[in-house]
């Protein structure tokens, strides 16, 4: 009996958030769908995490995920940038959450050595891999889309392994898995 599952990856951001959707039948990967959501036009910095959440609901509803997966911001030098990107990847693991749809945050390096075999690999390097392994046709414009798509892909090939990410299903896993955080 073949089991199903569909990933959801999502590489959130303030300008353009890519996502990409998986269908893992057995041990086989299936690409289903990759995208983006334009934000660069609107200067609200709330109304672009409204947007954010609301896609990624769309996306929850439409394509039924069992997981998410997440780019975790990385470690820059502007303060603002990651406090923003933060936001960005917290309304969409809100959405998840609000699902009750498990969510893995993986470390751009992660994701890339996963996709490439190296964690300095550019975003070329990454998309290139994706069309091969996924016998995608052609890559998007914009490479935000492949990025979310990685993270679906990345996702997938850790699946069963204990991961170093943090992976919870909402706060009552998290407080199961953190009992020494609670007084």
């Amino acid at each position: 009996m073949k089991t199903e599952k569909i990933i959801l990856g999502i590489d959130p951001g303030t300008s353009i958030m890519g996502f990409g959707i998986i269908k893992v039948v057995g041990k086989k990967m299936e690409f289903v769908q990759m995208n983006e959501l334009m934000l660069k036009k609107y200067d609200d910095h709330y109304l672009k995490l409204k947007l954010i959440f609301e896609r990624t609901i769309e996306l929850i509803d439409t394509y039924h995920p069992d997981e998410i997966a997440l780019e975790a911001p990385f470690f820059g030098k502007n303060v603002q940038s990651m406090l923003k990107l933060g936001r960005a990847q917290g309304v969409a693991m809100a959405a998840g959450l609000s699902r009750q749809i498990p969510v893995t945050e993986y470390a751009p390096r992660k994701i890339k050595m996963a996709i490439t075999g190296k964690g300095t690999a550019s975003k070329e390097q990454v998309a290139l891999m994706l069309k091969s392994v996924l016998n995608l046709k052609e890559l998007p414009k914009n490479l935000d889309a492949t990025d979310g798509l990685a993270a679906a892909v990345c996702h997938y090939y850790n699946s069963g392994k204990k991961i170093g990410g943090k992976n919870y299903t909402g706060w009552a896993a998290f407080v199961k898995q953190n009992p020494n955080k609670i007084s």
